[in-house]
Formats: C-alpha cells, structure tokens, sequence
C-alpha cells in the first residue's frame, strides 16, 4: 500500500539531505512524497489598509518566486528517478504548517533536516523539530 511523506524543504543543505532520505524511502516502499514549503508570516502585527495591500502584493511575488526557484527544480529531480511527487507552498508557522499538511494529504510520515541551531533563540521559543516531535499527528523523521 502506498504511503505519502511530507517533506519540509527550505532549500538549505539540511532540507536536501531529509528530501534525498524521504525520496529513497520513497522509491523503495512504492511511497510519495509531498514536498512543502512553508514561508514564515507573522499574524501579530498591526497594519494599515494601504500596508495590508502592500503585504499581499509582496506575499504573492514570495509565493510565486519560492514555486519557481525552490519547489519546482526539486519537483523536477524527484520526478525524474521515478518517485511520485507533489508540492505544496504555505504561509504560516512552520510546524503548525507542516502537522496541518499532514493532515489534510493523509500522510503516513514528516520528514525534515536537522539545522543544528542550539543556540538562544531556539532554547526560548523552540525548534521546528522539537514542535514536531511533540505535535506531530504522524511520526517524524529528523535527518541529521
């Protein structure tokens, strides 16, 4: 029976090696892989009506540049090696993001590249993978 992983991807080294571990797994169990992209936005800010429709104008430009540049080149390698895949691009809080993708694909996993920060800011308001692990509606794998 086939299984869909949700891959985190970035674009950073560390996403490269999580998509490179999920598509083998992937090709070996006849599994597919949904590689998403999740930008970042803040919902705390207070903005003006002019403000507010300078920010979707910016929003689409991110989406439409991060669909070309990050998603589609991979979309295009995975494909090639015979691996179903498909994409999905967000806005929101990472983790949150990715449980939520999850969720609505039907995933069987999440996947995700250790970054290696251990630093200040993620010991006062967490890690992507340490959210994950503790919310997660599917197991996740964190690839070192």
């Amino acid at each position: 029976m086939s299984r869909k992983i949700v891959v985190g991807f970035d674009g950073s080294e560390a996403s490269h090696r999580a998509l490179e571990f999920a598509t083998g797994r992937a090709k070996a169990q006849g599994d597919s892989i949904v590689v998403a992209h999740v930008l970042e936005w803040s919902p705390y800010s207070f903005l003006t009506p002019e403000e507010l429709e300078a920010r979707h104008k910016r929003r689409k430009e991110e989406l439409a540049r991060a669909e070309k540049s990050i998603l589609k080149p991979v979309v295009d390698k995975v494909s090639a090696v015979g691996v179903d895949i498909s994409a999905v691009l967000k806005y929101g809080h990472i983790a949150d993001t990715l449980c939520k993708i999850a969720k609505d694909e039907g995933a069987a996993q999440i996947v995700i590249g250790r970054m290696g920060q251990s630093g200040l800011t993620s010991r006062i308001f967490g890690s992507v993978a340490g959210t994950l692990a503790q919310a997660s509606p599917v197991p996740v794998t964190i690839v070192p």
